[in-house]
């Protein structure tokens, strides 16, 4: 069998501050294959940012990858020197994030973002890397691309700067790509051109694909895999079809209860009461356990150990019995 694009083993990333060292991801384990899409949710503040940053090799001081392993098609790059590390950022890992005028100079023409990136990480001369930067323009649904790739960013709508944002991922081909939060401060019907966009290029290209989002709406209609993740932990993860039609964690259940569908005659959304513990005041036992209506006194006491349930791995005691 072919090894897993990414595999992260163990993953623990922390953070130094004045209230001591903070664990913002705390024993993170997943792989995602060719062609795959891993969608990784939760609330704000859950770790799933820090997890994708710790893949690309840009967690800063105060932060540091304290343990674990990450393995890119088989070869470990978490202890790469930081030279290393940025060139297979460039190439083998494509960056895609929620901001997408932070990710683009303003000054500089799309084209001659494009044109850099790609003879950053090819060999091609600069007019055989125009016609690469048109074709990826094209392909990711930029019209009349011939002509766009000399405009500016603050030319184009949120919508097409983020589809701008993914040919700049795209630009080496990359094995993996990690997009956080691609639909955020979009509007719906933009959100949904953006997430096929997506899943036609993972159809397309065979690319493996981390998903970071909040938004259980978008893991439901684009990931083949979730995890779900509180508190620097995952609570569960498995087959997305699985996890979104019956979540086994009381955390998962509830984020899938917030979701409206069409069927529903409720006049209000089921809520999830409370909020997720700030990482210095993380409870003993399951970090879930103060907002869990189903919380026993082991809860209270022991951290629940992700345990195997079918093609499923859940972190509560609930399901250990």
């Amino acid at each position: 069998m072919t090894p897993p694009i990414l595999s992260v083993r163990d993953l623990r990333v922390a953070f130094a501050t004045r209230r001591g060292v903070l664990s913002a991801v705390d024993g993170v384990s997943f792989d995602i294959a060719q062609g795959e899409v891993l969608g990784v949710v939760g609330e704000s503040g859950a770790g799933k940012s820090v997890t994708g940053a710790a893949v690309m090799g840009l967690i800063d001081l105060p932060g540091r990858i304290t343990g674990g392993e990450i393995f890119l098609a088989g070869r470990r790059i978490d202890n790469l020197p930081p030279e290393t590390m940025r060139r297979i950022r460039g190439k083998r890992i494509g960056p895609i994030v929620k901001d997408s005028l932070a990710s683009l100079d303003p000054l500089y023409r799309i084209g001659d973002q494009l044109i850099e990136t790609i003879r950053t990480h090819t060999d091609l001369a600069r007019p055989a890397a125009r016609r690469r930067a048109i074709e990826l323009l094209a392909e990711v649904g930029i019209p009349a691309a011939e002509r766009r790739i000399d405009a500016y960013p603050h030319e184009f709508s949120g919508g097409m700067r983020q589809r701008v944002v993914i040919a700049l991922a795209l630009c080496a081909e990359p094995d993996l790509v990690i997009a956080d939060e691609p639909t955020a401060a979009l509007d719906v019907s933009t959100q949904a051109q953006i997430i096929a966009l997506l899943k036609r290029l993972v159809r397309d290209r065979g690319m493996a694909v981390m998903l970071i989002t909040h938004d259980m709406g978008v893991i439901a209609d684009t990931a083949d895999q979730v995890a779900v993740m509180y508190a620097g932990r995952i609570a569960e993860i498995g087959p997305a079809r699985d996890i979104v039609q019956n979540p086994f964690h009381p955390y998962a259940r509830g984020l899938m209860g917030a979701v409206p569908t069409l069927a529903q005659n409720a006049g209000r959304l089921a809520q999830i009461p409370g909020a997720m513990p700030r990482l210095s005041e993380l409870p003993p036992g399951c970090p879930f356990h103060p907002r869990c209506p189903h919380a026993v006194a082991r809860c209270r006491l022991d951290r629940p150990e992700p345990l195997r349930r079918g093609a499923r791995a859940v972190a509560c005691h609930l399901t250990d019995r």
